[in-house]
């Protein structure tokens, strides 16, 4: 019988568990609650695939019966909202998003709706107070709420539910300003003297001085880089994949897969250092050391970020590295995403227009951009003090 180090299986649902192939699944009770669990005892990953998409289409085929009746004109706004999500929204998007809607969802919108009501007859002034019971349980609750009530109620009204979006004359609360680790000179030559030499210092790079998400580092490969023209282009992003009980937000599977980048504008070509192209070398004769060492069990992904084995790294992995060195050096917390800011700050600093900046990050539109930096161009002349001049690695 063949075994998980043995195989070759790449795919996503069979997984070689005790001796042999499983999945995971999930089941419509007769009362509409949903159970999950796992099947095995497939000799083969192929034989553990058939037996889940049959599962999978027993439970669409079945939740359809509780689900569909519900939309009518006269359901509850929870009921709908709970459909929305459950057969509409997550079936759409990514599962990380999805994740977050979820919570919103079970855990801020439904327990604080101050009475029941239909969604027909649900009024601005309704969806008000709904607001501003979520509003004090943070910062950003409330905005995230009617984002997402929006969502939903714009699908309500094509498919003829409504013909009023109640959330639109709502009172609307503003999200918390952001808060942006900037480092100073000072502290950003500090902060690159420590990580120069360590495992990370290609992916730190990629963040700062190309303003890069998590997720588009480590979804990055070899062939994206163009040594003749000094470009990366960005084409893709490594997310992570979650199967969640419902209510419990319980994690049943986990994975790493690759999707395209956030958003349209975020498929972008941006010229790079010279620093970074001598780095990516280090690193590619460093992979070429494990390839040789690991051989057959090497997954060749082309990640230029990966474990030994060619697997890519966790998604927690780098935020953890860049935490654990700016507690022992006494450097202000830094993550991926703060090297982000840091590197539009830098943008800021040197006078660059802001569409520009808006394509370089590559934000949705430029509202994006302007939404959440005009806090830092509001407050320049401190970035100039902090900045002083647009810093560069050669003088570490």
């Amino acid at each position: 019988m063949e075994s998980c180090c043995e195989t070759k299986y790449k795919g996503k649902i069979a997984y070689f568990f005790r001796g042999s192939w499983y999945h995971n699944k999930k089941e419509m009770l007769p009362n509409g609650q949903v159970k999950y669990g796992r099947v095995g005892g497939f000799v083969s990953p192929k034989d553990a695939e058939e037996s889940y998409y049959k599962f999978l289409n027993e439970f669409e085929s079945q939740s359809r019966k509780y689900v569909l009746p519900l939309i009518d004109r006269e359901i509850l706004l929870s009921d709908y909202l709970i459909y929305w999500y459950e057969e509409i929204y997550s079936k759409k998007v990514a599962s990380t998003s999805s994740m977050g809607v979820s919570y919103t969802i079970y855990k801020l919108i439904i327990p604080n709706l101050p009475y029941s009501i239909k969604l027909r007859i649900t009024t601005s002034e309704y969806i008000t107070e709904l607001l501003q019971r979520i509003d004090k349980l943070g910062k950003t609750t409330a905005n995230k709420s009617r984002e997402i009530l929006n969502l939903a109620f714009e699908e309500a009204i094509s498919n003829k539910l409504i013909t009023v979006n109640p959330t639109t004359n709502s009172e609307f609360f503003y999200r918390g300003k952001v808060d942006i680790t900037i480092l100073n000179k000072k502290e950003l030559q500090q902060f690159l003297a420590v990580v120069k030499d360590g495992p990370w210092y290609l992916e730190i790079l990629l963040g700062l001085f190309c303003g890069l998400r998590k997720g588009e580092i480590m979804g990055l490969k070899f062939s994206d880089f163009d040594i003749e023209k000094h470009t990366v282009k960005i084409q893709r992003q490594l997310a992570s994949k979650y199967e969640l009980e419902p209510n419990t937000f319980k994690i049943v599977s986990y994975d790493l897969e690759e999707r395209d980048p956030k958003t349209q504008n975020s498929f972008r070509t941006l010229e790079i250092p010279q620093i970074i192209f001598d780095e990516l070398e280090k690193r590619s004769i460093l992979i070429e050391k494990y390839k040789n060492k690991y051989k057959d069990s090497y997954y060749d992904n082309d990640y230029i970020s990966c474990q030994k084995n060619g697997l890519p790294h966790s998604m927690a992995s780098l935020n953890g590295y860049l935490i654990k060195i700016c507690k022992n050096h006494s450097i202000p917390k830094v993550t991926v995403h703060s090297l982000r800011h840091i590197y539009a700050t830098i943008l800021i600093e040197a006078g660059v227009e802001l569409p520009i900046i808006s394509a370089k990050l590559g934000h949705s539109s430029i509202h994006t951009t302007f939404d959440f930096y005009c806090s830092v161009m509001d407050e320049k002349a401190k970035i100039t003090a902090f900045m002083n001049n647009t810093y560069s690695p050669e003088e570490v």
